[in-house]
């Protein structure tokens, strides 16, 4: 009788646990082979090229070229004018090394093994960056549901894990390329060990070692992405309070710190002259012409870079604004995380949970303040969005109070199938935008069938790809100027320079990559430049360089006489006559301009 009746009450739990694994398989297996399109991130495609770079043993070099990082490499103690060996000083280094090691067991650095054919559309190496930061992304929500468990109960556990499941934002980022879900993972595990630490502490045992395992997660965190030392500075102030002795796990946690972020950081000050290398240059996201116009300057200090952080304090006023009115779709559009600041008023009874919520604030707070400085968005991926870190835990805080709300409601207490459809409503809510994505994004997938259909515009892999070693336009000692060089270098496998603003910012590269036996030998133009901006961006982000950017569009717009206004602009006839051969590598919509004559696509 025992065991039947304890049969009964498993099987449900059983069932419930069999589904989420299902529907997990077929969204992992449905996002990562038949909707993906490829990496749409700048910065993923950044990573990833230096990621293969270093399977190749090269260390940190980078193709993709920002013309202020080579500005800063001439001044720097360890200076280095080489085109062909550039180091890198913008990214943390951790994902750059954890996708080092899978490329370099798949041998990814061997260009011909993972070459694109004519027909392929996705390039298979995004899908292996993509399906990396996936795996770390179901790790997050198996860590999450560990500590959720250990704070509320099971039920709470497993209705966040089904809100990460089901959502878009989460998605999106594992599918880009970023390292967000690696970064979620080092969170989940790091508030994993602060719990864990607060429970010994309540209990009045020494809680140092969790401790310090939380703190060491959040550095390596730090190690993932720069702006993440806003978390770290949180969790050291309430350690400080929240840990006897006193202020001694942020001692050691910050002895750690400045251990384990000591040779990044010189390796970017030989390289650069600045401890945070070319990253600094963030805190221009969103002032004067913004961080991509501070990357393309050749020097920042002239007075030709409309670069001024004169502006700073009313920026993270705004972004600040913007973060509180934008906070749900911040946080993954998951309808119970926000009500985590209404949880901050509820005495919960158990004292680890009440205590605990404090340093998750803590820890948000200094994230918010960090992204109001160096920008963020809440329009698709940013690279400087961290608040989806916070979303599982503030996620638990808010279910556990609407669940104690709920259950306080005398209709919902006297009819048993009412108790947990509030989990429903929120789940249903939450998964919305995911499932009316995955909708149209499915019968498009289904439609293309196992070619797949790349990022388009701005991004066409094959193009890159495959483009250049058909006519030989750019030798491996040769360099292209890009407005998507990050494309270049990972596509291409070519080392790219970013589109200056300037003509003669351009002509001192032009000249000194000559010096140095790497030619300039073309100019690549495609819609991540002239895509969707009006003609007033075009001529603020791109200056001297407007009429190169309109060319190819005035060019169609004008057949079939076909007037190109690159050739006609007196400011760049001397670069024109350089580069006066055009090919159309897809429409006029990406150009590639040659100091050689070039044949027709294949």
């Amino acid at each position: 009788m025992n065991n039947e009746s304890t049969s009964s009450i498993y099987a449900p739990a059983l069932v419930r646990k069999i589904l989420f694994f299902l529907l997990m398989i077929i969204l992992t297996f449905g996002n990562v082979f038949l909707l993906f399109r490829g990496l749409n991130s700048p910065e993923a495609m950044d990573q990833a090229q230096i990621a293969r770079q270093i399977s190749r043993n090269e260390g940190s070099m980078t193709k993709f070229i920002r013309p202020i990082a080579y500005q800063q490499s001439l001044k720097a103690p360890d200076a280095s004018a080489s085109f062909m060996d550039f180091r890198d000083t913008f990214h943390a280094p951790l994902n750059l090394l954890v996708n080092a090691a899978v490329f370099k067991v798949i041998d990814a650095g061997n260009a011909d093994k993972w070459k694109m054919q004519k027909d392929q559309m996705i390039f298979n190496l995004d899908r292996v960056v993509a399906g990396v930061a996936t795996l770390f992304f179901l790790l997050a929500i198996g860590v999450n549901y560990l500590l959720i468990s250990r704070i509320f109960d099971g039920k709470i556990a497993g209705v966040t894990a089904l809100l990460m499941l089901c959502c878009e934002l989460m998605w999106n980022f594992s599918l880009s390329g970023l390292p967000q879900m690696f970064m979620l993972f080092l969170f989940s595990s790091a508030t994993y060990f602060i719990y864990r630490a607060i429970e010994m502490a309540n209990e009045g045992r020494v809680p140092m070692t969790s401790a310090l395992l939380g703190g060491l997660c959040l550095i390596l965190l730090v190690l993932t992405h720069w702006i993440t030392v806003w978390i770290l500075i949180g969790y050291l102030i309430f350690s400080a309070f929240a840990f006897r002795p006193r202020g001694l796990v942020s001692l050691l946690v910050l002895a750690l710190a400045l251990l384990l972020c000591a040779y990044p950081m010189y390796r970017n000050y030989q390289s650069s002259g600045s401890v945070m290398g070319t990253a600094y240059m963030v805190i221009y996201n969103g002032l004067g012409d913004g961080e991509d116009s501070a990357m393309r300057v050749t020097e920042l200090s002239s007075e030709d870079s409309n670069l001024r952080l004169d502006g700073l304090f009313m920026k993270i006023i705004r972004i600040t604004i913007l973060q509180g009115t934008d906070i749900l779709p911040f946080l993954g559009s998951i309808f119970a995380a926000p009500v985590f600041f209404l949880a901050l008023l509820h005495p919960f009874k158990r004292q680890p949970i009440a205590r605990f919520r404090w340093g998750i604030l803590l820890m948000w707070v200094f994230a918010a303040f960090g992204m109001s400085i160096f920008g963020v968005s809440s329009k698709g991926v940013h690279s400087n969005q961290i608040h989806i870190l916070f979303a599982p835990i503030m996620t638990a805080y808010g279910l556990a109070l609407i669940s104690i709300l709920w259950s306080r409601i005398e209709v919902v207490a006297n009819t048993p199938i009412l108790r947990n459809a509030n989990y429903f409503v929120l789940v249903i809510l939450s998964a919305v935008p995911l499932l009316l994505g995955s909708y149209n994004m499915a019968r498009f997938g289904l439609l293309r069938g196992d070619k797949g259909f790349p990022q388009w515009p701005p991004y066409f892999p094959t193009v890159l790809n495959t483009y250049y070693d058909q006519q030989n336009m750019v030798k491996k000692n040769q360099i292209v100027v890009s407005d998507q060089p990050w494309a270049v270098a990972w596509y291409a496998d070519r080392v790219s320079i970013w589109l200056p603003k300037k003509i003669k910012g351009f002509e001192s590269l032009e000249d000194a990559a000559a010096n140095l036996k790497t030619p300039i030998v073309g100019i690549l133009v495609t819609p991540s430049s002239h895509g969707t901006r009006s003609l007033g961006e075009i001529t603020t982000q791109f200056g001297d360089f407007t009429s190169l950017i309109i060319d190819g569009r005035v060019y169609f717009s004008t057949q079939p006489q076909g007037v190109t206004v690159f050739e006609k602009d007196p400011k760049l006839l001397g670069i024109s006559n350089r580069f006066r051969y055009r090919a159309g590598l897809l429409g006029m919509d990406m150009v590639y301009y040659s100091n050689q004559p070039l044949r027709a696509l294949e």
